[in-house]
């Protein structure tokens, strides 16, 4: 595949440098002039009238002449030294005048311009203003060169195709900085909370007794849909929670007494059986009535950054209300402003429409970013109008992007096109790894490909984003589809990646066996430790044994090397890393066979158990200060204390 990048002809100040012979030249000129007469010639002096005659030699005029010179000489020498006196004298004097005022004694005036000169003096020199953010400037290598992997690439903007990707220009540059500055809500608002996908997690956990304790539950449902049942809450299903400002609230369907608690945080929970639900997370009551969109919602939803009462959520799965697409809400009153997706002709994969991913959304272009399962990622101009004190929202979709590709792999039978992970973005780089063994950058402002790592396997991982030492790197894994590379056995490795170059650092080896449906290997987040816990990972890896089984590891940042082990029922939920006041560090995470664990992050021992199901939990739990929440798919949505 062979990629193009815009060149411009700009008017160059360039001149080249002058040769040895032209220099030579413009030096010898002036001696040519001379010796070919072009300067004039000398005129000579007139004759003197004294020449030829005989002076006297008592009085010669010359004589007189030098004496009455050497007196006019003598008194301009003595003016010239009392004008230099006289200077002198006025400096002193204002240099005196200054010390006065200097030091006071002038009055008040001179008070204040001590102070000020003062003030100006101690004043530090300005500094560059800090920042966190890094040198990043991705490129491939040989081993990671878009074309090794990808067959082809095409851009479609406001429905028409462009004959090149190198035509395209982005009118508002995108640019994204470190997750922890994605957004300034009180809350969670995204899955694993960001755009380096490297927290579910708002606030500080008590945790002073180690221990997990059920504080509420509220019950969900089923859907039925094509001769497939979909209960509670499945893989991702990460739950988003909020703490809205009072202005807002007011203008929301909320219960009355939801909008009256002042320090209320709302879950807001899309589940498998067609309903957003929404929750107080201390009471785990309805702060108001649950929506019903009839769709399944297996992944995770998200909400505005900006703190827009938006949420983007996309349904996994098609059902009788039609195909699957992406639901853009209205939080003030719940109904559904704009969808997309479904039924897309520029899609590879037909009328496949799921939509797992959890969006971004830039908010100085006022641009959704979304990757779907139809091989489509779409880049969506909002034109975003909202009025907090009239309570008024509305969106008005412009510009729309949209871009596909095809893998050398790829097939309608294995290595799928569609991306079913949520992105990770920085600066303008978008990171996503695929159906199709295939993890990639793309820049965002261009819409051409970097660099594609190979990651063997159909990746449900979503990659995660961590700046260290001043480097930015990539941690993500792969799944075990049946009959890909096996039918018994196969490698599932655990990468660390260079994210400018996409070439590996490490990698960790697991074998792990699967299920048709029901795949081994990571089909979760690796959760990156802060704090006390920053030289570690956390990966949970499903079937390792056997069918049943699986672990949660710990390993070392810089090596990959194992730290400890946990085992357990499989896990397809994501490890979260929590923390205390004093910044000290656990790890909850729960398994297929119902429990959720508490464990120290440092030694891996296991603090607390609590069982939540009779059967899987699938979902990923997200934190808020000393309550998580977590779905089962045995129809329960979970508020449990840390304390």
């Amino acid at each position: 595949m062979k990629q193009k990048r815009n060149s411009h002809i700009r008017k160059s100040n360039y001149h080249p440098p002058k040769t040895q012979a032209e220099k030579t030249v413009q030096r010898t000129m002036p001696e040519q002039k001379r010796s070919t007469g072009h300067t004039p010639p000398k005129k000579k002096k007139p004759a003197s009238p004294l020449k030829g005659r005989q002076l006297p030699e008592k009085y010669p005029l010359p004589g007189k002449l030098i004496f009455w010179k050497r007196i006019f000489k003598n008194i301009v020498s003595v003016k010239a030294a009392l004008l230099l006196l006289i200077l002198c004298l006025a400096g002193g004097s204002a240099i005196y005048l200054v010390q006065r005022l200097g030091s006071g004694s002038a009055g008040e005036p001179g008070e204040k311009a001590v102070k000020t000169f003062s003030k100006k003096s101690e004043e530090p020199l300005l500094e560059m203003e800090k920042t966190d953010e890094i040198f990043f400037e991705p490129h491939s290598v040989e081993s990671t060169r878009p074309e090794n992997l990808i067959a082809s690439t095409e851009l479609e903007v406001d429905g028409t195709v462009l004959d090149s990707i190198a035509s395209y220009t982005q009118d508002q540059p995108i640019s994204f900085q470190k997750g922890s500055k994605y957004t300034k809500v009180d809350g969670i608002v995204s899955f694993r909370g960001n755009n380096f996908r490297d927290s579910a997690v708002y606030g500080k956990a008590s945790l002073v007794n180690n221990k997990l304790k059920d504080k509420w539950s509220r019950d969900t449902g089923s859907l039925s849909s094509q001769g497939t049942v979909w209960t509670g809450s499945g893989w991702t299903g990460q739950p988003l929670m909020q703490k809205w400002p009072k202005e807002v609230k007011a203008h929301m369907n909320m219960n009355d007494w939801a909008k009256e608690k002042d320090d209320l945080v709302e879950v807001i929970y899309a589940c498998m059986d067609g309903y957003v639900y929404f929750l107080d997370l201390e009471t785990g009551k309805d702060t108001r009535e649950p929506l019903y969109l009839g769709y399944t919602f297996k992944g995770s939803g998200a909400l505005d950054p900006r703190g827009y009462p938006i949420l983007y959520v996309g349904a996994g799965y098609n059902s009788d209300q039609g195909t699957a697409r992406v639901f853009v809400i209205n939080l003030l009153d719940c109904s559904t402003m704009y969808t997309f997706g479904d039924n897309d002709p520029f899609s590879l994969r037909g009328s496949l429409s799921f939509f797992d991913s959890s969006a971004l959304v830039d908010a100085e272009t006022d641009t959704l970013i979304y990757p779907g399962e139809n091989g489509i990622l779409y880049l969506i101009k909002l034109n975003t109008q909202y009025d907090p004190e009239a309570g008024t929202l509305s969106v008005n979709p412009g510009k729309t992007v949209k871009w596909h590709y095809y893998g050398t792999r790829s097939s309608t039978e294995s290595f799928w096109v569609g991306m079913e992970v949520s992105a990770a973005v920085y600066k303008n780089y978008l990171f996503t790894s695929d159906n199709g063994g295939n993890l990639m950058c793309l820049d965002l402002n261009t819409m051409e490909l970097v660099w594609v790592q190979d990651i063997l396997d159909d990746s449900n991982s979503t990659p995660v984003l961590s700046i260290e030492d001043g480097h930015l790197y990539l941690y993500i894994s792969t799944s075990f589809r049946l009959g890909w590379r096996s039918y018994d056995q196969a490698t599932v490795p655990v990468w660390k990646i260079n994210a400018e170059t996409g070439e590996i650092i490490w990698q960790t080896d697991y074998q792990c066996y699967t299920d048709d449906g029901v795949s081994g290997g990571v089909q979760s987040t690796i959760a990156t430790g802060k704090n006390d816990l920053k030289d570690y990972v956390y990966v949970t890896v499903s079937k390792t044994e056997d069918n049943a089984t699986g672990v949660l590891h710990c390993l070392d940042k810089k090596t990959g090397k194992m730290v400890w082990e946990h085992k357990s029922g499989y896990a397809w939920s994501s490890p979260v890393s929590v923390y205390d006041k004093d910044k000290k560090g656990r790890v909850i995470y729960c398994s297929s066979n119902g429990n959720m664990y508490l464990l120290d992050g440092t030694t891996g021992e296991v603090l607390d158990t609590l069982s939540l199901s009779e059967g899987v939990i699938e979902a990923s739990p997200a934190v808020y200060g000393s309550t998580a929440v977590v779905g089962t798919r045995d129809c329960k949505i979970w508020g449990i204390e840390l304390e």
